[in-house]
C-alpha cells in the first residue's frame, strides 16, 4: 500500500496555474515514480532569462539555496513524521502479532494488489488531478463538473475491471506467486481492496486538484488511522488469515474517509453526452497510460525481487526482506521526500538556464549528504537493536540484508537529483527508457545474487541498482545540461561515502563490539561534521529553535547571510 502527500506550487510573476504533484511511500522502490507524477502533471510555467528577479528568488540565481533546502525540509517533513511513526507502530503490533513468515505474506499480498491497481488505474489517479487543477485554474464551474464527473465514473469503470481481472485469474495469480493454488481464495478477495482503493483514488483526485491540501492531508492520516485501529484485530484473532481482510479494511477505510472530505467540495451535478465524456475520458487516459507504464514497472520490480524471494527462501525470508526493506528505506525515503517539494519548483523555474540547474542538483546533493550520511553510520552500526526494537527478536536475521539496503539507499540520496534534470527539462522518452534500463539491471541482478547469496543478495542487487542508476544518469545529464559534481560534492562524497564503507566492513573484518565502537564513533563524529557544516550555510532564522539550542551547545555558529 502506498499514501500520498501532496504539494502545491506556483511561480511568482506568472499567471499559469499552479502545478500539483504527489509523492508515494515507500520511495526506494518509487523514487522514480515520484518524477514521472510530476512530469506528467507539470503545467508549463512560462520563465524567461528576463524575469531575473523571479528566477533568483526561486531558484536561488546568484546565491547559494542551501538555507532554503533546509528550512523545506524541516516544514514539509513535518508532515511525513506523523505517517512515518504510525507506520511504525503498526509495524510493530504485526510484527509481534506474526512471525516473519506471515509479515511477509502480508509484503506479497500488498506487492499484489499495488500491481493490480497499477494496472486497472491506467494513471487516471494523478492525470485526474491534472485536468481538475486545470479546470479549476480557468473558474468554469461547468468545465470542473464535467471533468470531475467523468473522473468518477472513470474510476469506478476501472476499479470495476481491476476487480475482475484480479478475480478471474486469482488462480493463475495464486499459482505464479505462490507455486501453487491454496492461495487463490485470499487473492480473489483482495480484489475487493484492488476495487476499493481504485475509487478512492478517484475521490482524491479531485480533492487535490481543487486544491483542498488540508482536507486531502486529513483523509490520508484519518484513513490510515482509523483503518490501522480496524484491521490490528483481525490480525490478532486470525493472525495469518486475517491479512487479506485487514488490506481489504485499510483501502475501505481511505476510500470513505476520501468520500467524506469530497462531499465537503460544491461540485455541479451535470448531463454530459456521449462526445463529452469520451472526449474527457480519453484525455484522462492517454496522460496516464504513460503513467501507468511507470507505476507498473516500479511495483513489478517490488513483486517480482518477493517473489523471488518466496520461490528461493520461502515466506520466512519474504518477512525478514520486508522489514529490511522498510528500515532501509525509512529514513533516507523521508530526506528525499521532504527536500523534493522544495527543489523540483527551482529546479523547474531554473530549467532553462544550465549554470543554475547544475548548481542546484549540486546543492540537493549536497545537504542530502549532510543529512543522511549520520544516520544512515547508525542504521548500520545499531540495525539488530533497531531491528528489535521495531520488530521483535525474531526478525533479527535481518540485520545482514539491512545494511546492504542502507549502502544503497545512501547512494540514492547522491544520484536521485539527477533524474530530475532530465524530467525538468521534459525530457520524458530519455527518462522512460533511462529507467526501464535501471528496472530490466535490478531484476537481473536481484536473480543473479539471491540464486548466490540467498536473501542477503536482495540487499546486494539494491547497491547494484543504485550504482547502475548513477552511471546511467551521469552521462546523460552531462550531456543535455553539462553537470558535473562539483570538487566540494567529490570531496565530501569521498568523506562520507569512505566513512559508511569503513562502518559497513568493520561488522565483516573487526569483532562485533569493536565494530560497535568504530561505527558510533563514525556517527558521534560525523554527525557533528554535517550539524557544523550546515550551521555555516544556513541563516540562524531559518533553523528550527530547538536546533538553535543544539548548535549552540556544539558552539557551531550559524551563518550571518541569508541561505
Amino acid at each position: 500500500m502506498e499514501t500520498a502527500v501532496p504539494f502545491l506550487y506556483s511561480a511568482r510573476g506568472s499567471q499559469a496555474p499552479r502545478v500539483s504533484w504527489r509523492f508515494r511511500f515507500p520511495l526506494a522502490e518509487s523514487s522514480s515514480r515520484s518524477r514521472l507524477h510530476i512530469y506528467l502533471l507539470h503545467l508549463e510555467v512560462p520563465v524567461s532569462l528576463s524575469h531575473d528577479a523571479s528566477i533568483s528568488k526561486q531558484s536561488g540565481v546568484g546565491s547559494g539555496t542551501h538555507g532554503q533546502i533546509v528550512k523545506a525540509f524541516f516544514v514539509v517533513g513535518g508532515a511525513q513524521v506523523i505517517l512515518i511513526l504510525m507506520r511504525l507502530v503498526r509495524g510493530k503490533v504485526m510484527a509481534l502479532l506474526l512471525n516473519p513468515a506471515g509479515f511477509g505474506l502480508f509484503s506479497v499480498y500488498g506487492s499484489i494488489e499495488s500491481m493490480a491497481e497499477d494496472i486497472a488505474g491506467m494513471g487516471v489517479s494523478v492525470s485526474g488531478v491534472r485536468q481538475i487543477a486545470k479546470a479549476a485554474a480557468t473558474g468554469d464551474r461547468q468545465q470542473i463538473a464535467q471533468t470531475s464527473t467523468v473522473l468518477k465514473y472513470t474510476s469506478l469503470t476501472l476499479g470495476l475491471l481491476g476487480a475482475l481481472i484480479v478475480a478471474v485469474f486469482s488462480r493463475q495469480i495464486s499459482i505464479l506467486t505462490f507455486g501453487g493454488p491454496e492461495h487463490t481464495t485470499a487473492v480473489a478477495l483482495l480484489s475487493l481492496a484492488v476495487f476499493l482503493q481504485l475509487l478512492a483514488y478517484g475521490q482524491d483526485a479531485l480533492i487535490e486538484g481543487m486544491r483542498r491540501i488540508a482536507d486531502f492531508s486529513k483523509a490520508k492520516v484519518f484513513g490510515f488511522f482509523f483503518a490501522t485501529l480496524l484491521s490490528l484485530p483481525l490480525i490478532y484473532y486470525f493472525r495469518m488469515d486475517g491479512v487479506v481482510p485487514s488490506l481489504v479494511i485499510l483501502a475501505g477505510v481511505s476510500a470513505l474517509c476520501s468520500f467524506w472530505y469530497r462531499r465537503k467540495i460544491d461540485v455541479h451535478s451535470t448531463r454530459l453526452n456521449t462526445a463529452q465524456v469520451w472526449q474527457e475520458a480519453s484525455v484522462l487516459l492517454q496522460l496516464g497510460f504513460v503513467l501507468m507504464l511507470s507505476n507498473l514497472m516500479q511495483s513489478a520490480l517490488a513483486y517480482l525481487v518477493r517473489a523471488l524471494i518466496l520461490h528461493k527462501e520461502g515466506l520466512y525470508a519474504a518477512g525478514l526482506y520486508q522489514s529490511a526493506w522498510t528500515l532501509g528505506g525509512m529514513y533516507v525515503g523521508f530526506i528525499i521526500k521532504a527536500m523534493t517539494a522544495d527543489f523540483y519548483p527551482r529546479l523547474t523555474a531554473a530549467a532553462t538556464v544550465d549554470a543554475v540547474c547544475n548548481r542546484l542538483v549540486n546543492e540537493q546533493a549536497q545537504i542530502g549528504l549532510l543529512l543522511a550520511g549520520p544516520g544512515v553510520m547508525m542504521t548500520l552500526t545499531f540495525c539488530p537493536a533497531i531491528v528489535t526494537l521495531l520488530y521483535t527478536a525474531k526478525f533479527i536475521a535481518s540485520a545482514e540484508v539491512l545494511r546492504w539496503i542502507c549502502l544503497g539507499a545512501m547512494l540514492q540520496v547522491v544520484t536521485w537529483p539527477m533524474g530530475y534534470i532530465v524530467v525538468a527539462k521534459g525530457r520524458g522518452g530519455i527518462f522512460f527508457w533511462c529507467e526501464l534500463a535501471c528496472a530490466t539491471t535490478y531484476v537481473a541482478l536481484s536473480w543473479i545474487c539471491i540464486q548466490n547469496f540467498g536473501l542477503k543478495g536482495a540487499g546486494i542487487a539494491f547497491l547494484g541498482y543504485c550504482l547502475i542508476h548513477g552511471f546511467i544518469y551521469y552521462p546523460i545529464t552531462r550531456r543535455i545540461s553539462g553537470f558535473r559534481w562539483t570538487g566540494e560534492n567529490l570531496r565530501g562524497g569521498s568523506l562520507y561515502l569512505g566513512g559508511i564503507a569503513v562502518v559497513f566492513c568493520g561488522f565483516y573484518l573487526l569483532p562485533s563490539l569493536v565494530a560497535m565502537a568504530v561505527g558510533t564513533a563514525c556517527t558521534i563524529l560525523y554527525g557533528a561534521l554535517s550539524l557544523r557544516r550546515m550551521s555555516r550555510m544556513v541563516s540562524w532564522e531559518r533553523i528550527p529553535a530547538p536546533l538553535r539550542k543544539i548548535l549552540g551547545l556544539l558552539g557551531c555558529s550559524p551563518a550571518q547571510q541569508h541561505g
